[in-house]
């Protein structure tokens, strides 16, 4: 049976009144799963994904805005493992289970996945929220990967070169957020392969153009662009096949906090002596 043991308390009473809640359903589904002769359990599996898919609308609603409401930086972590668990929940609420065995296997697919993903997602993720240092605000967003006038320099190619860069690390995120070995694995790798690509092309530009005008601060806009590539040219597949979700969860959120921070700090002190 699954119990609510004090390592899984993080010290937020509304969020541990939540995750007592989904304990309890944990061990009603876990009951229903071990017992025999109950005959056609139609009904209560479907109560049961219902309740599941309930308490996800409710409970990571409120999460998600204590979090931002304290600018807590695993916010965007958690939006995504939020989102897989709405995901895999809405898969099982569509599967057929008129008969016994298929009810009998989306209960055992569903205990499988609850008890990995819940104490994992407890003790590794909430536990630690309110205890590092807060985001910085672009990072509350829904979609941090929005290109939005903040980060315009007013250098036109710049800027479309900067907004095509946030397309395509939002489009790995989205392939990252729905995330399945089978269909993604060699999406996330081609993309990865054009960011890489299209960023070379885009320093490359940039260079030119502040070679073009005399910035006095090229230089330092050399090294930074290096470093940033290197970083890209360090990823290695074997390093993503051992927690593929986790470790481009992690890259994304590296490559989007670099690519704001550089704008934000460093391109935006690029003089426009654009034509």
């Amino acid at each position: 049976m699954f119990y609510f043991t004090e390592d899984c308390v993080i010290g937020i009473e509304s969020l541990d009144d939540d995750h007592r809640y989904l304990f309890s359903l944990m061990e009603r589904a876990m009951r229903m799963l071990l017992a025999e002769g109950l005959g056609d359990r139609y009904e209560k599996v479907r109560r049961i994904l219902e309740e599941l898919n309930d308490y996800a609308d409710q409970h990571f609603a409120r999460e998600e805005a204590y979090m931002k409401e304290i600018r807590d930086p695993e916010l965007i972590r958690q939006r995504t493992q939020h989102d897989f668990f709405r995901q895999k929940v809405c898969e099982m609420q569509f599967v057929n289970i008129d008969d016994d065995d298929e009810q009998q296997r989306v209960l055992t697919d569903l205990m499988n996945f609850l008890s990995k993903w819940l104490y994992r997602h407890i003790i590794g993720s909430d536990i630690m929220i309110g205890k590092l240092p807060p985001l910085e605000e672009w990072m509350l967003r829904e979609n941090p990967c929005e290109f939005t006038d903040e980060y315009r320099t007013g250098i036109t190619l710049i800027d479309a070169e900067h907004q095509e860069l946030f397309r395509i690390i939002e489009e790995a995120t989205k392939v990252v957020k729905s995330y399945s070995v089978s269909d993604s694995y060699d999406e996330i790798l081609q993309i990865l392969e054009r960011l890489k690509d299209y960023t070379k092309e885009h320093f490359q530009d940039e260079e030119e153009y502040m070679e073009s005008i005399g910035y006095d601060g090229l230089e330092a806009q050399k090294r930074a662009h290096t470093a940033f590539v290197e970083r890209l040219e360090s990823i290695r597949e074997e390093d993503i096949d051992q927690n593929p979700q986790e470790y481009l969860q992690e890259l994304i959120e590296f490559l989007l906090g670099w690519l704001v921070k550089h704008i934000l700090y460093t391109d935006k002190k690029i003089p426009n002596q654009s034509l």
